[in-house]
């Protein structure tokens, strides 16, 4: 994978462990999904009138996305509520890119070298790791960080797709992230009161609009790598955002940390390098 590839794909990682972190220190985190969503959509509207429109191929792949992301913040929020986020944020960000790599070659016909698989496993095996560290949560928690790992998975392949057929990755990113925020405060009205949810929105909007950057910037490097290498290497580089994400907690949020987490940073790293030299 070339290195500049590698180095985008790090930044956004570390951008989706910034906006996952704004979201975890929230008080109600099925509204700061949707909140950070709507900060993706409101980021992305000056810019669409000076891009191209996507093909028209790639529309079909946009809706589709739209739906996936949309069940993949609500089960976030549940799998968070239901478990210790060391449990299921490795297994929904670590089972995932493992699914891509035994079916990509079946579904997008890529072949992996040998380092390049070598390196792509050792990255998941890194953030399952941490998986071992988790102190609270049960068969509820990990059937829904699972279940998310198959939407994560699913919707990779779709922006995977979509991208390459667009013409422009960053413009099929940025007219992808405006009806996810539609489907999420719309679901929102369903079950709160519009007063609850107005009151948030005005002690929150900051947290929305810096985590809402912050996540369609990541997303769109992690698309614009997806044209220029494999899917199922950019998916598994894409997940060392959990290693930014142990960074900021013990640096930042001054969180108590175990073995397993610097365990699982060294073999994370040493995945990252193996995908280089592979």
């Amino acid at each position: 994978m070339p290195l500049d590839v590698i180095v985008f794909v790090l930044f956004g990682a570390l951008l989706h462990a910034t906006w996952n972190a704004i979201i975890k220190a929230g008080t109600d985190k099925s509204l700061d999904a949707a909140l950070v969503a709507a900060g993706g959509a409101v980021t992305a509207l000056p810019f669409l009138a000076f891009l191209p429109l996507p093909a028209a191929a790639a529309w079909p792949f946009i809706g589709t996305s739209a739906i996936l992301q949309f069940a993949y913040f609500q089960l976030v929020a549940a799998a968070y509520r239901a478990g210790d986020i060391g449990l299921v944020y490795p297994l929904m960000r670590g089972v995932a890119p493992l699914i891509i790599v035994a079916t990509s070659g079946f579904i997008l016909k890529e072949a992996l070298s040998g380092g390049a698989l070598l390196g792509t496993m050792t990255i998941c095996a890194g953030i399952l790791t941490l998986a071992f560290e988790a102190r609270k949560g049960g068969r509820r928690a990990i059937t829904l960080a699972l279940t998310n790992a198959v939407v994560i998975a699913t919707y990779t392949y779709v922006d995977g797709i979509g991208a390459r057929l667009s013409g422009n990755s960053i413009s099929y990113t940025l007219w992808m992230s405006l009806l996810p925020p539609v489907l999420l405060f719309a679901w929102a009205f369903s079950q709160r009161s519009p007063a609850a949810i107005g009151f948030h929105v005005r002690k929150n909007w900051w947290r929305g609009l810096i985590g809402g950057g912050g996540s369609i910037t990541s997303y769109g490097l992690a698309l614009w790598a997806m044209t220029k290498a494999p899917v199922a290497m950019v998916a598994a580089l894409r997940e060392t955002s959990i290693l930014f994400a142990l960074v900021i907690s013990v640096v930042i949020l001054k969180e108590r940390s175990s073995i397993w987490r610097y365990l699982a940073g060294a073999i994370i790293a040493a995945g990252v390098l193996v995908l280089k030299l592979g």
